[in-house]
């Protein structure tokens, strides 16, 4: 619940959304913007469901295409297209999701790192965060206790949690992904965003910040 003139800002996200991946340095800038001005969350939104199967030809040449378009319209971002190479991509990024729950579970603070860890070994490095034993790996590498991780990353606590995300950024109005909904005491609103220019965002969240100020 919030209180008074309280203002959140949710960014609804998936880590193995590629346009999460864009918005990754106009959304740092943001942040910086509204450092101890907004209070700021992480709501995991979920793109695709688990699965063990591997994802079709034509769902695989749709969303390598998605990443050339990507870096085309925003400027800066790259993509490692060996991906489709050495991998075997499946339609799923519920574990990656619930591995950000499980890593917030031992050390909160490293939620943002174990986001980018994610992004960072997917895009860049080639190697796909569907697996278990590549989310294991990025919460030892982050120095997380490994052991507990794997035992977190499938547990009914975190699903459990991580279904509690997903429903209150769906009633949120969450559009896609990424999204920035701000709660206010009057309700939910959608932020639009731009890829390329933090001004967008910022220009929005002015006025409502120095009302509240």
């Amino acid at each position: 619940m919030i209180q008074n003139n309280q203002k959140i800002l949710y960014y609804v996200h998936d880590p193995m959304c590629s346009w999460c991946w864009a918005f990754v340095p106009t959304w740092t800038k943001i942040q910086d913007e509204l450092e101890g001005k907004l209070d700021i969350r992480y709501l995991l939104g979920g793109l695709a469901p688990d699965s063990d199967q591997i994802m079709p030809q034509e769902m695989q040449k749709a969303i390598s295409g998605y990443w050339k378009t990507i870096e085309e319209r925003v400027p800066g971002t790259y993509f490692n297209h060996d991906f489709w190479k050495v991998c075997t991509p499946r339609r799923s990024t519920y574990p990656s999701c619930r591995a950000v729950i499980a890593a917030r579970k031992q050390q909160p603070e490293l939620e943002k790192a174990m986001i980018q860890g994610i992004q960072e070994v997917y895009y860049l490095e080639a190697m796909n965060p569907s697996d278990d034993e590549v989310l294991i790996n990025i919460a030892d590498a982050l120095g997380l206790d490994a052991e507990q991780f794997a035992v977190d990353l499938n547990s009914a606590e975190t699903q459990q949690e991580f279904d509690a995300e997903m429903d209150l950024g769906a009633r949120m109005g969450a559009q896609g992904f990424p999204s920035l909904i701000l709660q206010t005491p009057e309700g939910y609103r959608y932020i639009p965003l731009d890829y390329n220019r933090p001004e967008v965002v910022l220009d929005q969240l002015k006025p409502l910040l120095e009302a509240a100020s």
